[in-house]
């Protein structure tokens, strides 16, 4: 099976890319903490990509989510369920999460943008992957501290709002990394723009909110990024988030 590309960022910190998400594995020893799962039809990667790492499933102490799209969490239910694994997130992300609403690029939309490049193949691929199926998760919960988690790597959950109401970041300070979900990316199928960006404005839930929260991610210490979608970032991350910014003006 190809796990797809997996890429050491620090010490015990992976970056794993799937089929057009990425994920994060974060390992202490035997424990370990994931952020994010990728699309459904992503999870036999996912399982490859722990076990290419030297882990089991049930080595996963807590499934973080940076934000509850069928692209991030489309193997947290199971993991969850079969694994009695906690999936956490920002208490504005646990609703979306349970799917009580659906904070999602729809078809319309979709079918709307589809002159631009890289929309259809990007679609097709979206739906391979089951990026149109059902995935709520049944107990989401709400992170239980301010703070670092007690989870490997200590993450630190930063409120990023915009792409969807409760997404967040992970800034691991110790380690000098950000991971970032989809709050600032490094490439998407759908854009022609390389390096540290925002998505195109179709996928967020509120532009200006996603636009606002690039300087809370600036103001986070650190010299890599993990993104959502596209490659690792290696430098300042306040000045990939700076990079974003100018790229702004320029897209819709």
């Amino acid at each position: 099976m190809h796990t797809g590309t997996i890429v050491e960022a620090a010490p015990g910190v992976h970056l794993v890319h799937g089929s057009d998400t990425n994920w994060v594995v974060i390992a202490e020893g035997d424990a370990v903490t994931l952020v994010d799962t990728g699309y459904p039809g992503d999870r036999p990667r996912l399982l490859a990509s722990l076990a290419e790492l030297g882990h089991r499933p049930g080595d996963v102490v807590a499934v973080l989510v940076t934000h509850a799209h069928n692209d991030h969490i489309g193997s947290a239910e199971h993991l969850s369920r079969t694994h009695d694994i906690p999936v956490l997130l920002h208490p504005s992300e646990v609703p979306h999460a349970r799917r009580e609403f659906l904070h999602q690029i729809g078809v319309g939309t979709v079918l709307a943008n589809a002159w631009r490049p890289g929309v259809l193949p990007w679609a097709v691929r979206v739906l391979r992957s089951g990026g149109t199926e059902h995935v709520p998760v049944t107990e989401p919960r709400a992170f239980p501290v301010a703070g670092a988690l007690d989870l490997p790597g200590r993450p630190v959950p930063v409120h990023t709002p915009g792409h969807t109401a409760g997404h967040c970041v992970y800034h691991l300070p110790a380690q000098g990394v950000v991971i970032s979900g989809d709050a600032l990316v490094c490439g998407h199928s759908t854009s022609r723009i390389r390096g540290p960006q925002l998505l195109p404005s179709m996928f967020d839930h509120e532009r200006a909110g996603a636009v606002a929260s690039l300087p809370t991610i600036a103001d986070l210490a650190g010299d890599v990024l993990l993104p959502g979608h596209g490659p690792l970032y290696r430098g300042s991350v306040a000045g990939a988030a700076a990079r974003a910014a100018e790229q702004i003006g320029g897209r819709a």
